[in-house]
């Protein structure tokens, strides 16, 4: 959550640092602000609202070869000029930005700054204002950074511009993701990669509490007690033309429409050359050693690993549990002897998954993330890691990730089995294809899906979906998409748990989604239909081809039963998509909502 860039070099810093954050908007839009160094100091601009308002505020006669910018999404304070980034201490001396969540600064603000006024709400003014109090007491800048980031507890990703040091930008981090871009003459700063792919691919991985001081032809990476440290950069390998929206209205759209060729992709990357699947030996390895698998994951990812559980079971025969990051850091459960652990993220920068991961490292026992992103924290900091092959995903909203983390899980189970000696009864490279050739037939559909979710959906307040074994866990995914874009109240249930208390908010009209792709409860998912169209409920059946009767309201084509959560969360997407177009909701970024959740 919040996207940071940075910029030193010849070139006016402005329209590089607002592009930047044009790219990071996924991750926080509450406000922006950018502070560019020119010759008669630190000139900031900020507004509340979109980088579009930004711009709007930024005086273009300003110019300035070094500057430091900021999306917000909040945490500390309401949405508001006085509370967006960046802040500047009393003096204006110095200025920062600031990804994360500084859990004691209240008592830094007793105990440091009782007598210094503030003007935000924030926890960050309180580091900029430490920062300067430091300087004022004889230390040098470095200096001051190094003690206030040893005095702060909690998480932070820090850009800092003094006044009286022209050619610097001070870096940090600790849990939040940032990274330093390279270039000729010039170096940026960026929590994201995609931020400065305008400008280079060549980039620096930062690590937990180091201090990095970069300037246009230099970058120095020191620990807090000062010592050097060496590291090499690695190439972004990202396609500009995957994160152009193109012709497409919105990126949600965009990427429902990959999710075939990203199929594909992912059978590419995991087929050897005998055309079997194939992971790497110490994954395998890892995976035959556990006695039992943890899943760790929130939102989106954790609805997968339910249905990854079904995956490793199944077809692999090892005990699964599933666990959503958040509760687990703070409440783990008796483990087995043998644990592993399995991280499934998008971004790979999940600050409660992290804290697991940092939790069950300092335990000793082994981990593996699922990621999208190569370098991204959890994959670091993991044992192993198999990446997703999704291609970059802006709208908040997941959709090609969550298939191809069920992808990835298939074939994680899939390679398992053999090395186990299991037979799991089909073909999986066969079936993923005709899966990929099943969810291009759902997103060939737009206009009949569309159809479906004006007529269900268009006025409603409310909406339940319904469905049994993996339906179920589908329909918890289908709910949370639509919540998070529409913006109707919507919640998933077991088809049978409907009795036991949530059909009494069943009104004359309320929209069911109801899903029956599972042929040993087809029967028992209709009877719940019945139960609520009873009771005044306006039903939609989304059927599998062979168990579809008269009068469902969308047919899916058929494919292996375990692979259908793969086909029916695809309606689902373009329904609530479709239901968000209609209530002119903001598709690509919900209220309240960022892309990557780096902070608990």
């Amino acid at each position: 959550m919040c996207g940071i860039v940075g910029y030193i070099g010849e070139r006016d810093s402005k329209e590089i640092l607002l592009k930047g954050l044009e790219r990071l908007e996924y991750r926080g839009y509450d406000s922006a602000g950018i502070a560019v160094r020119n010759g008669d100091g630190i000139t900031v601009f900020k507004e509340k609202g979109r980088i579009a308002d930004l711009r709007g505020a930024v005086d273009g006669d300003v110019t300035g070869n070094t500057g430091i910018g900021h999306t917000r999404w909040a945490t500390h304070g309401k949405p508001s000029r006085v509370n967006a980034h960046p802040h500047q201490n009393t003096s204006d001396r110095f200025t920062i930005v600031h990804n994360g969540v500084i859990e004691n600064y209240h008592h830094l603000q007793r105990d440091y700054l009782a007598d210094v006024e503030m003007e935000s709400d924030t926890d960050t003014e309180i580091i900029v204002q430490l920062i300067g109090k430091f300087v004022e007491e004889g230390s040098t800048t470095k200096e001051a950074f190094s003690k206030a980031l040893k005095l702060m507890k909690g998480s932070y990703a820090i850009a800092l511009l003094d006044a009286e040091e022209e050619q610097t930008i001070f870096v940090a981090k600790n849990k939040s993701p940032l990274l330093v871009g390279l270039g000729e003459g010039f170096n940026v700063v960026a929590s994201d990669a995609m931020a400065m792919l305008q400008v280079t691919d060549q980039f620096v991985e930062l690590m937990d509490k180091e201090i990095v001081i970069v300037r246009k032809d230099s970058v120095d990476i020191l620990t807090l007690e000062g010592e050097t440290v060496e590291r090499a950069p690695f190439t972004a390998e990202i396609d500009m033309s995957d994160i152009d929206k193109g012709t497409y209205p919105h990126y949600m759209l965009k990427e429902i429409d990959e999710q075939p060729a990203v199929m594909r992709k992912i059978i590419q990357a995991y087929q050897g050359e005998d055309d079997k699947l194939t992971i790497k030996p110490e994954i395998l390895e890892a995976l035959q050693e556990a006695d039992r698998l943890y899943i760790i994951a929130a939102g989106t990812s954790y609805h997968a690993g339910l249905i990854g559980k079904e995956y490793l079971e199944k077809m692999a025969g090892i005990p699964v549990e599933v666990h959503v990051a958040s509760e687990f850091g703070y409440n783990m459960p008796l483990l087995s002897e043998k644990p592993l652990f399995i991280f499934i993220s998008q971004s790979g920068e999940t600050a409660d998954s992290r804290q697991v991961l940092v939790r069950i490292k300092e335990l000793g026992f082994p981990s593996l993330t699922i990621t999208n992103v190569a370098g991204s924290t959890l994959s670091r900091e993991a044992n192993h890691t198999l990446l997703l092959h999704a291609g970059p995903e802006i709208a908040v909203a997941s959709t090609k990730a969550y298939t191809a983390q069920l992808a990835v899980l298939a074939i994680l189970a899939a390679v398992t089995a053999e090395a186990r000696g299991r037979d799991i009864g089909f073909d999986l490279i066969q079936e993923m294809g005709i899966v990929a050739n099943a969810i291009q037939s759902q997103v060939d559909m737009k206009e009949e899906i569309e159809q479906l979710a004006f007529e269900f959906l268009s006025t409603t307040r409310n909406c339940f979906f319904i469905g049994r074994l993996m339906d179920y866990f589908v329909g918890l995914e289908g709910a949370l998409k639509l919540k998070e874009i529409s913006y109707i109240q919507a919640e998933g249930f077991a088809g049978g748990e409907l009795k036991h208390g949530t059909i009494a908010l069943i009104e004359e009209g309320t929209p069911v989604i109801a899903l029956a792709t599972q042929e040993s409860v087809n029967l028992n998912i209709r009877g719940n239909v019945k139960e609520v169209a009873a009771r005044g409920a306006n039903p939609m059946i989304i059927s599998m081809e062979g168990l579809n009767e008269d009068g469902d309201s969308h047919v899916l084509p058929t494919v292996h039963e375990l692979l259908t959560p793969l086909v029916s969360v695809i309606p689902l997407q373009l329904i609530s998509y479709y239901a968000a177009l209609h209530r002119d909701c903001d598709v690509d970024k919900p209220r309240n909502l960022a892309k990557s959740v780096t902070v608990e």
